[in-house]
């Protein structure tokens, strides 16, 4: 019998690839989107259904009461630290209220749950690279959102004997990825501004780094947690791929890709952490996890497709 996911967030452009792999393994998808970010065009035709509605929605928490599901992959959410640093209580109604409807409904009818975290939960840390038993430290709505619903993944496996699994994504990019939108990323924005011919915003000194995250890998991370014969209690996971690369360093890629682009500086944002780079050796171990592409292997996959008029 084929094995039954429902995934949220299946619009958008993380859900929207974790939709493909599963499609391509055979499994029964369902998907839902309130459409907010998400995008109809990206979502595989061969999904069994998609339900344009909250996550939380009574028809979709009745679904899974009904056992119609085996796995439940959570990926929507209100997204980007600076929107939440705005709007606080906004960002919690779906971070938070909501997503716990979610887990109180699965616990007891599906055989796993699994989380899309942040690497945003450890906050300005100094342990680089950064193993998942780090203590937390969140400096924003969004990162302390995102560590409560961890907690409650642990607080369910000790309380019901709850299976889930917590993957602490770090900055992902790729194909799909919005460039124009309060939730746009780095990478995802400077590529937009140099199709529309516009400068790229620059924050700070352009020093801080990230652990660039090709989204194929968190593709991955999501199917070996679904497959995975392991039993899970809310572990948390890194998914990265170990290395880091500064704001600059890209720019100046870019540059030379692009030629002459218009770069314009601002300050730091609010709530931004300076360095992230992910110590991945326990998702290596438990999860039969690699990073199967680098950080500019992955730029030049999400460049070649996007259309550029040079």
């Amino acid at each position: 019998m084929k094995k039954r996911i429902l995934i949220t967030g299946a619009a958008g452009f993380i859900g929207s690839h974790v939709v493909d792999k599963f499609v391509s393994e055979g499994w029964d998808v369902i998907g839902v989107d309130n459409m907010s970010t998400g995008e109809l065009a990206n979502v595989n035709k061969k999904v069994k259904a998609l339900m344009v509605n909250n996550f939380a929605a009574a028809s979709v928490l009745e679904k899974i009461a009904n056992k119609e599901f085996d796995v439940v992959c959570h990926l929507a959410a209100m997204p980007r630290v600076l929107f939440s640093v705005e709007n606080p209580a906004l960002t919690n109604e779906t971070n938070v209220s909501d997503t716990v409807k979610l887990l109180d409904v699965c616990r007891g009818n599906v055989k796993r749950f699994i989380f899309s975290s942040s690497s945003s939960v450890y906050g300005n840390t100094n342990v680089l690279p950064t193993p998942a038993a780090t203590k937390k430290d969140p400096c924003s709505p969004y990162a302390l959102q995102k560590s409560i619903i961890e907690d409650y993944c642990q607080l369910f496996g000790k309380l019901y004997g709850f299976d889930s699994v917590c993957l602490r994504y770090f900055n992902v990019f790729g194909p799909r990825a919005k460039g124009d939108s309060p939730y746009s990323t780095a990478v995802a924005a400077w590529l937009t501004a140099i199709q529309k011919g516009e400068p790229l915003r620059s924050d700070g000194d352009g020093e801080q780094s990230r652990d660039l995250c090709y989204v194929q890998n968190v593709v991955n991370a999501n199917w070996l947690a679904a497959s995975s014969q392991n039993t899970f209690r809310g572990n948390c996971y890194n998914v990265a791929c170990g290395e880091r690369t500064t704001n600059n360093e890209v720019l100046a890629y870019l540059k030379n890709r692009f030629g002459d682009i218009n770069v314009v500086h601002a300050p730091e944002r609010p709530g931004d952490v300076k360095h992230t780079q992910a110590d991945i050796s326990s998702t290596e171990k438990d999860l039969g996890y690699e990073s199967e592409v680098n950080f500019w292997e992955g730029l030049e996959y999400t460049i070649n497709s996007m259309d550029f008029d040079l």
